[in-house]
């Protein structure tokens, strides 16, 4: 899950960047509103912690220009004006939810989730073959024995579930999965596939975690993959 802060306070934006990434989700920065538009048009987020008072836009004008795209993401509104009257033009004119400032970051993060769960369709626990996850309590059982994973193995195994089936580029898993620029990161994305594979593979007769050749990975079960001419390389 990818998340972009839009928060012109360094301090706040900071501490929302690093409490976010530790509960496992990918965060990008964005001190002002033409940085946050920036960012939305070059990459998908699962969801937008908007600022209202930005030093070179009003919130409300960013959050209209994300309303305008096709597709857009959960939008929490995050602001010092508390007033009844701003709270319900936020939320009218597009926001999916109104946080007052100061917050309990406890808040914020149940509020993020109850978004996230809202705007995802599919289902909360996700299966390929005998191995599952559940997205909300955060646990992956294989076999009925519990894997412990790393926030970033986790999350890209989360992603990978969610697209069984589909061959993933280390773009994409990049993306969706880490909080900066894709250069550099392809050994990365590979030592993570390895430690995966290490935890929810090596040890079960059936290998899930399948090398697609020229494009990257994917999960499925053994026959379905194999079905495709696609074979597993470690």
């Amino acid at each position: 899950m990818r998340i972009l802060v839009v928060e012109d306070e360094k301090r706040i934006a900071d501490f929302l960047c690093r409490g976010l990434q530790g509960a496992g989700y990918a965060v990008d920065e964005a001190l002002d509103g033409a940085s946050a538009l920036d960012h939305i048009h070059s990459a998908d987020y699962d969801m937008v912690v908007l600022d209202l008072m930005l030093p070179d836009m009003d919130g409300m004008t960013v959050l209209q220009k994300i309303r305008n795209r096709k597709v857009g993401p959960p939008v929490l509104i995050l602001s010092a004006r508390g007033d009844l009257e701003d709270r319900v033009k936020g939320l009218e004119q597009g926001a999916d939810d109104y946080l007052v400032k100061p917050f309990a970051f406890v808040e914020l993060l149940a509020r993020v989730r109850a978004l996230l769960r809202r705007g995802q369709p599919a289902p909360e626990k996700l299966q390929v073959a005998d191995l599952t996850l559940d997205c909300t309590r955060r646990k992956v059982i294989r076999s009925a024995e519990t894997i412990d994973l790393a926030p970033k193995e986790f999350g890209i195994l989360e992603y990978m579930m969610r697209n069984k089936g589909r061959p993933l580029s280390r773009t994409m898993i990049v993306e969706h999965v880490w909080d900066m620029d894709y250069d550099g990161l392809t050994n990365i994305v590979d030592v993570y596939i390895r430690h995966l594979r290490s935890k929810i593979d090596d040890r079960f007769p059936q290998k899930l975690i399948q090398t697609v050749r020229g494009i990257g990975y994917m999960i499925e079960a053994p026959e379905k993959a194999a079905d495709q001419g696609i074979e597993r390389q470690v």
